[in-house]
């Protein structure tokens, strides 16, 4: 059988437009496949995140009601109790960490023969470091004031002040030295730093 085309326009090849038509809807079908899922995993992941919100805020609330009752329990005093025995201990602590002989070392190396030494006071400051409150006589003001520069000079103290000048019925200059120790580094005590020596003394006085 002969088969022609009459027409006067050739027609379209159908089989070419329908594949194409059919790729375009597979890929249209496999995009909105892709959407639903990636929608699914989304509303999953929220619920999943929601709860998980839920159940820390509960925690929350629960760690809070009980830290509010933990507190409510407490005593104010037994509790400033313990801390004045937890600072009695660090003192304790520090007493025995701070070497006696290293201190007395470097105030034999600075006193002056006219000023002697009668008391030592060492406080531990809240930045970590050692003040000092010495109680010393002298004969005169320029003895003191040579102690005073001495210490400065020595490098083992800092910003030494004489804050309180006293001259006592025997004539003698009663001051108050304060002053920032550095305390030598490796420095450690032995059983007999334990307890504060005695006090030098620069000399007959």
């Amino acid at each position: 059988m002969l088969r022609t085309n009459l027409a006067t326009r050739p027609f379209y090849n159908t089989r070419a437009v329908r594949a194409a038509l059919g790729i375009a809807a597979a890929a249209v079908l496999a995009l909105v496949l892709y959407d639903v899922v990636q929608l699914v995993n989304l509303t999953f992941t929220q619920r999943s995140l929601g709860a998980r919100a839920s159940d820390a805020e509960a925690q929350a609330t629960r760690i809070r009601a009980e830290a509010e009752r933990t507190r409510r329990q407490i005593d104010p005093e037994e509790l400033q109790t313990v801390a004045n025995a937890a600072r009695e201990a660090n003192a304790i602590i520090d007493q025995r960490a701070f070497s006696w002989t290293a201190l007395f070392e470097r105030f034999e190396a600075t006193l002056p023969p006219d000023v002697r030494i009668t008391a030592v006071q060492p406080t531990l400051g809240e930045d970590g470091t050692t003040r000092l409150r010495i109680a010393v006589q002298a004969r005169r003001a320029e003895d003191l004031d040579a102690f005073v520069e001495a210490m400065e000079d020595s490098g083992a103290f800092r910003e030494a002040l004489a804050i309180q000048e006293v001259t006592n019925s025997d004539g003698m200059i009663d001051a108050i030295i304060e002053t920032t120790y550095v305390t030598p580094s490796g420095a450690s005590d032995t059983a007999s730093d334990a307890a504060p020596p005695p006090s030098p003394s620069g000399g007959q006085l």
